[in-house]
């Protein structure tokens, strides 16, 4: 089984280390030998720390997958173009393909699962989300039988690891990104992951798999973590919660449709999720028969990638042998994908407020008009330092927000800060 690589970074070089290191068992697991044919990379003339053929480099990754004698492509460029060509002319050559490139499966995965269908082959992408974590082949496999519910998840290792430090040490959010940053969980530019991107990708591809419907990254809500501050982590605490970065998958009990997102919220300590701790990653699945399972390990890094890559390719090449194919994609629900002004969630809100009589009647009032319940209120502090740190009941999203917004103009009401959404149960 001929085998092409694309991309040999950190997670290309654990590959090559890897088919060599365990090229017995591999061998034995697949049925055939698995021979490494070539390897696109931008600077073939580069040295680099692998005991390999250096004829095997290659700049012209185009190429090498039109190659006859090439059987099998994997991916881990990244990005959208050029991957997007090459793994389109592999597909439809007839040429299994096994990525990582979450960023493509999000933004355009149907054009890869259209040509993989048209040719009656395989796209496999476990490491695409959690890494070294098996979620797709569950999701795709495992709960067929099943409906699921919800997918609630932790996702990207730097914002866990970010919120884990300032929960735990009472760190600035600056603080604690300078700190993943010094210990390599921070990229030089850590926007894609703080700012909520990567989490985006992969909800988008859970969202399909879990509802057997097309979700794009432009589907999804998304807010990052750069607002939260040290008082809100606080504040946190005190109700016995802490604050995550979830990417949110769910079917919506009220109407035929899902709602796809990913933001800060605060969830109970008592939750499984919560004590997911620094860099590790979890995804929390509910379903109507299985109940609730929960998948966690390493959701990054080169090693943990390319476990999963290589477990794909195993099932891939074992498929090609049999002249089978694996499951593909199912979007047979196509469900509407709901804005997020119709999701319906809860908030936790902090008030900081005049301490005089009919105060907290006029924030009742407020609530009230927008048709929101409260299911705790309480007052800290006296005098000017009098504060209401209210928690609501689920409501649309929408609702909450013109709550928010009327909160702030209201006479009594000096501030709002704490704003943040709910999930995982009752703190």
């Amino acid at each position: 089984m001929r085998i092409a690589l694309l991309g040999c970074g950190v997670v290309g070089t654990e590959i090559v280390r890897l088919l060599r290191a365990n090229a017995g068992d591999l061998a034995a697991r697949v049925g055939e030998p698995l021979e490494l044919v070539g390897i696109a990379v931008r600077r073939p003339e580069r040295v680099r720390d692998l005991d390999i053929d250096s004829a095997l480099f290659t700049a012209d990754a185009a190429g090498l997958v039109a190659r006859d004698d090439v059987d099998l492509v994997i991916e881990v460029v990244g990005g959208i173009e050029p991957a997007r060509d090459w793994l389109l002319a592999a597909l439809r050559a007839g040429k299994p393909v096994v990525t990582a490139n979450k960023a493509l499966l999000a933004s355009d995965g149907a054009a890869l699962h259209d040509a993989a269908a048209a040719a009656g082959t395989d796209l496999y992408y476990e490491a695409a989300v959690g890494g070294a974590i098996p979620l797709i082949r569950p999701l795709r496999e495992s709960l067929a039988g099943d409906r699921v519910r919800r997918v609630l998840g932790i996702v990207n290792g730097t914002t866990n690891f970010v919120l884990t430090r300032m929960d735990e040490t009472g760190a600035s959010f600056t603080e604690a990104l300078a700190e993943a940053g010094a210990l390599g969980y921070a990229e030089a530019d850590p926007s894609a992951d703080i700012d909520g991107y990567d989490a985006a990708a992969k909800a988008a591809i859970m969202a399909q798999l879990a509802f057997h419907t097309r979700v794009t990254i432009d589907d999804v809500y998304r807010v990052g973590i750069g607002d939260v501050t040290a008082a809100d982590i606080a504040g946190a605490r005190e109700m016995g919660c802490t604050v995550k970065a979830l990417a949110v998958a769910e079917r919506s009990a009220d109407t035929d449709g899902i709602s796809v997102r990913v933001h800060p919220a605060m969830i109970p300590r008592a939750h499984p999720l919560a004590g997911v701790r620094e860099a590790f990653n979890a995804v929390f699945v509910e379903a109507e028969a299985a109940g609730q399972l929960m998948f966690y390990g390493q959701g990054a890094g080169g090693a943990p990638t390319a476990s999963a890559v290589l477990g794909d390719v195993v099932a891939v090449a074992r498929n090609r042998i049999a002249g089978r194919r694996g499951p593909g994609e199912s979007s047979y629900a196509a469900l509407p994908v709901l804005p997020m002004g119709r999701t319906v969630t809860k908030y936790h809100v902090n008030l900081d407020v005049t301490d005089k009589t009919g105060v907290l009647a006029t924030v009742a009032g407020a609530f009230a008009r927008h048709d929101v319940s409260i299911r705790s209120v309480r007052q800290d502090g006296r005098g000017d330092d009098a504060s209401l740190v209210l928690v609501t009941h689920a409501a649309p999203d929408a609702a909450l927000s013109a709550t928010v917004e009327e909160l702030r103009g209201l006479a009594g009401v000096r501030a709002v800060s704490g704003v943040m959404r709910v999930e995982g149960g009752e703190p």
